[in-house]
């Protein structure tokens, strides 16, 4: 396999200019979430195009392309939707439209992370050219829905596609490191209970807001104590939204509901920070209710698959086969030490391994401080690299790396 390694760069390299090129198809069709139908249909065009043995779109609308039919089973994943635009004026070049000079592609989704999709289906023309399948069935995956409910996408891919890999790369972007990890989070309701009356005699009713209070006082003070991480960092917490009802602007309000974006560290569970709200003093005085916020947004096919908004917390250890994997990989092509790091924000691991206990590790063409920003972009050569990262795993996995792979789950794909 080492031989093969500089082969492999080089044809990433010749096949830049065909990348960029479908990159920037894919950033010039709108895709937000639960509208990705277009750059779905775009992606298997390309995969078609560069040989894959099969490709399928699920009834949720994922599209899963297959290289191989080993009994080793590899996935990769990218999620192909993107957030909006936001405000136009921010933006110095149109965003769909996007820009392009010798390093650089603009665009919504370039980093977050249409370039991770680029990347692996050349990795799949780099494998068929230079016959590198071995005893393993790589599933090339572009995932939807995942700006909206992170890892959703994954839940059904694992329970009804029954699709169970070994590991899972993840293509979302890494500032050229390896990153083994993040932390998981949750999106959590707390409502309080009033009786209107009129403003006039605020007396003879019952303010909601006002129980909220001393709730939000509290809530303040808990975030300040949250768990410590030596690696993925502290648990956070912070009040993202506050509603209220009432009959009028001349009315007490009769309810009160806070949303909370809980950061979870490892070691928190869902269990626990759930707990630890309905303990607090001014929770209970208030007899206000804590929930889970739910997400049932239908996908672009019209398949509604309704999930609890908690999105566990994963992380894998440097020894890991899986990250020594990727670590040697990164060493034998580009000829220096990889920087092992983590996420800030959430990826489609919070299903994969945070749920269901399957390997995760990332590796992304594209930069953290891209996603979700005004005139986001990534950088060619990422592109290049990480097309030649995916194309040595597979291999590089079936014969170094499988054998000390602690067994996970049965298996359940059928190819």
């Amino acid at each position: 396999m080492k031989d093969n390694f500089q082969r492999v760069f080089e044809l990433a390299q010749k096949y830049e200019t065909d990348m960029t090129q479908f990159l920037r198809d894919m950033i010039a069709i709108p895709s937000e979430s639960c509208g990705e139908q277009q750059v779905i249909q775009r992606i298997k065009r390309e995969m078609k195009k560069v040989g894959f043995d099969k490709v399928e779109i699920d009834p949720m609308g994922n599209i899963l392309g297959y290289l191989g039919h080993g009994r080793h089973v590899i996935a990769m994943d990218a999620h192909i939707d993107t957030v909006g635009i936001g405000n136009p004026a921010n933006w110095g070049f149109d965003p769909y439209q996007g820009c392009e000079d010798q390093a650089v592609i603009g665009g919504r989704g370039a980093s977050d992370q249409e370039g991770g999709m680029a990347s692996m289906i050349y990795a799949g023309k780099i494998i068929k050219e230079l016959g590198l399948e071995d005893d393993y069935t790589l599933v090339i995956v572009g995932s939807v829905q995942e700006e909206d409910c992170d890892g959703l996408c994954w839940q059904y891919i694992l329970q009804e596609d029954k699709i169970k890999p070994e590991f899972v790369v993840l293509t979302e972007p890494t500032d050229g490191k390896i990153y083994r990890g993040h932390r998981g989070r949750m999106e959590i309701k707390v409502a309080t209970k009033g009786v209107s009356c009129h403003g006039s005699a605020p007396e003879r009713g019952d303010n909601a807001i006002y129980k909220m209070a001393p709730i939000l006082t509290e809530l303040r003070a808990l975030h300040e104590n949250l768990t410590e991480h030596t690696f993925l960092g502290k648990g956070t917490l912070t009040v993202s939204e506050v509603f209220f009802t009432s009959p009028s602007r001349c009315a007490v309000a009769d309810g009160c509901w806070i949303s909370i974006d809980r950061r979870l560290t490892a070691g928190e569970t869902g269990e626990f920070a759930i707990k630890q709200i309905k303990n607090l003093p001014s929770v209970q005085a208030a007899k206000a209710e804590v929930s889970l916020y739910t997400y049932e947004r239908p996908a672009y096919t019209g398949l509604v698959y309704p999930t609890e908004c908690y999105f566990p917390t994963w992380l894998i250890e440097e020894d890991h086969p899986v990250c020594t994997l990727l670590m040697k990989a990164y060493e034998a092509l580009f000829h220096a030490a990889p920087e092992l790091d983590k996420w800030t924000f959430s990826t489609n691991g919070v299903s994969i391994m945070g749920r269901y206990g399957i390997p995760c590790i990332g590796f992304g063409p594209g930069h953290e401080n891209q996603a979700h920003a005004p005139n986001e972009k990534t950088w060619k050569a990422e592109l290049v690299r990480a097309a030649a990262m995916y194309a040595v795993i597979p291999q590089s996995y079936v014969s170094e790396y499988a054998k000390k792979m602690p067994k996970i789950t049965e298996n359940l794909m059928e190819f």
